[in-house]
């Protein structure tokens, strides 16, 4: 089993709201919200057609940790991950696993109708369906 590394994935998500704030003058706010004003932020990387490599690289890494790391506080979670996905980060709220990084991975590729809010947001009615705890 692997060890999550979760100060190295918080020190991700800080440099993320650092590049945000630098790159495109905008401020995250670690809240559930601050996820719809990141997704128009991939938006903008995207406006002139795909990510290099590079770019991907270092972007998929600071954004899916800053999502990981809003859902881990707005919802009282934990960083993990998860039996079937061994090495793959997860957060874990209230009995449902969720990937930030693969999120992340197909927001930045330019999938349609993929977004970091409604990744946020939909996990409470993800758990509540399931007959899972309600979240803080």
């Amino acid at each position: 089993m692997t060890t999550v590394p979760v100060a190295t994935l918080r020190l991700f998500a800080e440099e993320c709201v650092s590049l945000v704030s630098a790159q495109f003058g905008r401020q995250l706010d670690w809240s559930v919200d601050s996820l719809g004003e990141l997704d128009d932020v991939c938006a903008a990387l995207l406006a002139d057609g795909p990510l290099t490599e590079e770019r991907m690289d270092l972007w998929w890494k600071v954004i899916g940790a800053y999502t990981g790391e809003v859902i881990v506080r707005a919802y009282g979670g934990q960083w993990g991950e998860h039996e079937s996905a061994l090495g793959a980060f997860a957060v874990l709220v209230n009995g449902i696993t969720g990937f930030p990084f693969a999120v992340t991975e197909k927001v930045l590729s330019g999938e349609s109708f993929k977004s970091l809010a409604s990744f946020g947001r939909s996990l409470p009615a993800i758990w509540s369906a399931s007959g899972g705890a309600t979240g803080g």
